[in-house]
């Protein structure tokens, strides 16, 4: 008998990726056949899928980009693209197609809903990307990773909250040590967009804590690439110990180790450091769709998890303030890591797994 085939279209971005990463590794153990339908940019982000992932590439495009001549060929590329996967399709039948966003989830999902093949989409953010909102009233469920999702009518919402990794389960409610006069560490997270504020301000808050704090403190540092260096050099040049790179493949372990994470408050970074649980400021990237980053934020905030500093009050002095306050105080770190903790949702994947076997039950009855 055969492998039951799941095909999962994600977009090219981690907020996409990850949650796609968490599906893969969870229905390649139960036993199912997983191909991937992404584009070069979501390929950045595929090294940490598991090696029996199939991993394809589909014509896509959008409107955001690009001059007059690239826009006129987002149609084509689309309608290439959900011809070609339509074609594959006919070929090589998915029992269940799922959507996580992104305009690279477009050929799938268009040609799933072409055949009238079982699918859904999973929407990371409490507001749908602009994807998820053509695709939420077509598809079985729309499984939401922050709850309630901004739904239209006749979307059936599902709430599974935003699945993570097998890297970041593994370093799941690890136990926190709170800050003290002994080394310590921040993870500092911008996401894919909007980072260059972080790398802009963080130095600089770092550099104006009180000289016996900061003499205890090391940073890991996600930065833009055409920014490492300068980050680099301001860490330096402030004498503190960091590790500034564009990309940590090993975010789960730094995140477990630290004593802070400042972030852009993506859904899949606020995912992660709930199950975690780990005290946080988030900056929401206020430029986020329909202010989406604020929305994911919120729920850590008012759980007591985490401190929110909008984009347009982030300076130096704000977040220097910020940063004092939850490392001099060890007892209230240590409740804002158990309120975070309390807010997670460690077995979403297990409730999206059970969404897909739903769909390809009724298939089969």
């Amino acid at each position: 008998m055969s492998k039951p085939y799941l095909l999962i279209a994600a977009g090219g971005t981690g907020g996409h990726m990850f949650p796609a990463q968490a599906l893969t590794e969870a229905m390649l153990n139960k036993g199912w056949r997983v191909r991937l339908s992404t584009d070069a940019r979501g390929a950045r982000y595929t090294g940490g899928f598991p090696h029996s992932t199939e991993i394809v590439e589909a014509s896509s495009a959008t409107f955001a980009r690009g001059g007059l001549a690239a826009k006129a060929m987002v149609g084509p590329r689309i309608a290439g693209g959900v011809s070609s996967m339509t074609f594959q399709m006919l070929r090589d039948r998915p029992d269940v197609v799922v959507g996580f966003g992104g305009y690279p989830s477009i050929p799938a999902l268009g040609a799933a809903t072409l055949l009238k093949l079982p699918r859904m989409i999973h929407e990371q953010n409490g507001i749908l990307g602009r994807v998820n909102q053509v695709f939420a009233t077509r598809v079985a469920h729309v499984a939401c990773g922050v709850w309630p999702t901004d739904l239209p009518e006749g979307a059936d919402g599902v709430h599974t909250g935003n699945p993570v990794r097998a890297s970041v389960l593994d370093r799941a409610a690890a136990g926190y040590i709170p800050p003290g006069d002994y080394p310590m560490s921040i993870l500092v997270m911008g996401g894919s967009q909007g980072a260059r504020i972080l790398s802009d301000v963080v130095p600089g808050a770092i550099a104006a804590l009180p000289e016996m704090l900061r003499g205890f403190i090391r940073v890991s540092h996600q930065a833009r690439e055409e920014d490492g260096e300068r980050v680099a050099a301001m860490y330096s040049e402030y004498g503190i110990n960091a590790d500034v790179q564009p990309f940590f493949q090993d975010v789960p372990r730094r995140m477990s180790e630290a004593q802070l994470v400042i972030s852009r408050s993506g859904a899949s970074s606020v995912a992660d450091i709930s199950v975690i649980g780990r005290p946080s400021i988030l900056i929401p990237f206020a430029a986020a769709a329909g202010d989406h980053q604020t929305a994911n934020a919120r729920g850590l905030v008012q759980a007591g998890g985490a401190i929110m500093i909008p984009e347009n009050a982030l300076d130096v002095s704000a977040l220097t303030q910020q940063i004092t306050a939850v490392l001099t105080n060890p007892e209230a770190a240590q409740n804002m890591a158990h309120a975070a903790l309390a807010a997670g949702a460690p077995d979403a994947t297990e409730r999206l797994v059970a969404l897909v076997e739903q769909l390809a039950q009724k298939e089969t009855t």
